[in-house]
């Protein structure tokens, strides 16, 4: 239906909508309600007829975004798995947390492994506590803990994450699962969070040790696309 009202030269009535659709005038006449509803379609008040409502506007540019911050995103995530030998991911703000949309597998044999259109924990991993610290509002009811190590208080979450804002990044040390460790970084456009840059490991070998220069390289490539997406 929004591909028929795209195509027209001007603005179509239900019926006309129904005969180029093949779908029956009634059935086309309850979607014309919801997506006007949510703004996809505008109905003309003095024709009565329908157009491409401003609602695609915005969804079409925040794709575009997230095409756009995955190309220019790819060099460095590369560079940082070069850098740390480590799995470097990703992640977009999603509803009320953050997903997955792209990343670099570690070239060791033994690795983190990382999937696209994975949903972040806001609590229990290094992407999600720099969604909280920049762009999420605080959980106020009980935290599930998925190890031993995740955090389980509102209250020593509340205060993690105004130390990530303090610092500019953020660490999970296996609390999303015990032999994982993270840490992540905010990508800002125009002074607002549009992207999440993590580097993972297993924790035997992604430690305390091995993270400080880690984090160096990925402050580095945050600041850098943070200023490249302006």
């Amino acid at each position: 239906m929004l591909h028929t009202l795209a195509a027209a030269a001007g603005d179509l009535g239900n019926n006309e909508i129904a005969r180029r659709t093949g779908i029956n005038a009634s059935t086309v006449s309850r979607l014309l309600a919801t997506l006007a509803h949510d703004e996809l379609v505008s109905r003309v008040s003095d024709s009565g007829r329908f157009r491409l409502g401003p609602r695609l506007v915005e969804l079409g540019n925040a794709a575009l975004a997230r095409v756009d911050m995955r190309q220019l995103s790819r060099p460095h995530l590369e560079a940082l798995t070069a850098a740390t030998g480590e799995t470097a991911t990703l992640s977009v703000p999603y509803e009320q947390g953050t997903i997955t949309v792209d990343f670099v597998q570690s070239p060791s044999s033994v690795r983190s492994v990382a999937q696209v259109g994975r949903p972040g924990i806001d609590h229990a991993t290094a992407t999600g506590k720099v969604f909280l610290a920049y762009a999420g509002s605080a959980p106020t009811g009980p935290l599930p803990s998925y190890t031993r190590r995740t955090i389980t208080d509102v209250s020593v979450l509340a205060a993690e994450v105004a130390m990530i804002r303090d610092r500019g990044w953020a660490q999970a040390v296996g609390e999303r699962e015990e032999d994982l460790n993270a840490i992540a970084a905010p990508v800002f456009r125009a002074g607002t969070l549009s992207a999440v840059v993590g580097v993972q490991g297993p924790a035997g070998r992604f430690d305390a040790a091995t993270m400080p220069a880690a984090v160096e390289q990925l402050l580095l490539h945050c600041g850098e696309l943070s200023s490249t997406h302006r």
